[in-house]
C-alpha cells in the first residue's frame, strides 16, 4: 500500500489541493449568503426560498463532497511514507486547523437548518465576523505546511 501511495503522491497531492480550494470557496461563500439572507431577505417569501435552495446546494453539492475528498486525500498523504514527521510541531498545528475548519463547516450546516426553519437569530454583522474564521484557519494551515514551524 505504501508503494502505491508513494507512486501516486503527486496525483493525490494535486487532487487534495483542488478539493481544498473548492471547500474553501464554499466556506467563504456560505457565510456571505447568510449575511444577505439575514439582512435583506427575511424569513419568508420567494427570495427566502431561493436563498434556502442556494445555501442547501452549496453545502450538499460542493462543500460536503469537497470536505470529504480533502479529508480522504489528506489522510492518504499522511499515510505516505516520509511525508509527515510527527515529532515536528507543524503536522499538529495543521491538524488543529483542519479540525477547526471541519467544526466551522458543521456550524455552517447547522445554521443553514436554522435559516430553513425560519428561526435565524444572528445578524448580518455576526455572520460577517464568522466569515473571518476560515481565513484565520487557512493562515494557520498554510503556514504550518509551507514554513513547517
Amino acid at each position: 500500500m505504501s508503494d502505491l501511495l508513494a507512486t501516486g503522491y503527486p496525483w493525490i497531492k494535486a487532487f487534495h489541493i483542488m478539493a481544498v480550494i473548492a471547500w474553501m470557496a464554499g466556506l467563504f461563500y456560505l457565510p456571505r449568503l447568510f449575511v444577505y439572507h439575514a439582512e435583506q431577505v427575511g424569513q419568508t417569501g420567494e427570495t427566502h426560498a431561493l436563498f434556502q435552495t442556494m445555501e442547501m446546494k452549496l453545502l450538499r453539492v460542493i462543500m460536503n463532497p469537497s470536505m470529504i475528498v480533502t479529508w480522504v486525500l489528506g489522510l492518504c498523504l499522511v499515510a505516505t511514507p516520509g511525508i509527515v514527521d510527527w515529532s515536528s510541531i507543524w503536522p499538529w498545528t495543521k491538524l488543529i486547523g483542519v479540525v477547526g475548519m471541519t467544526v466551522f463547516h458543521m456550524w455552517l450546516a447547522k445554521k443553514r437548518k436554522v435559516f430553513a426553519a425560519g428561526e435565524n437569530t444572528l445578524t448580518g454583522r455576526q455572520y460577517r465576523m464568522m466569515n473571518e474564521v476560515p481565513t484565520v484557519l487557512m493562515l494557520l494551515i498554510v503556514l504550518s505546511v509551507v514554513v513547517k514551524f
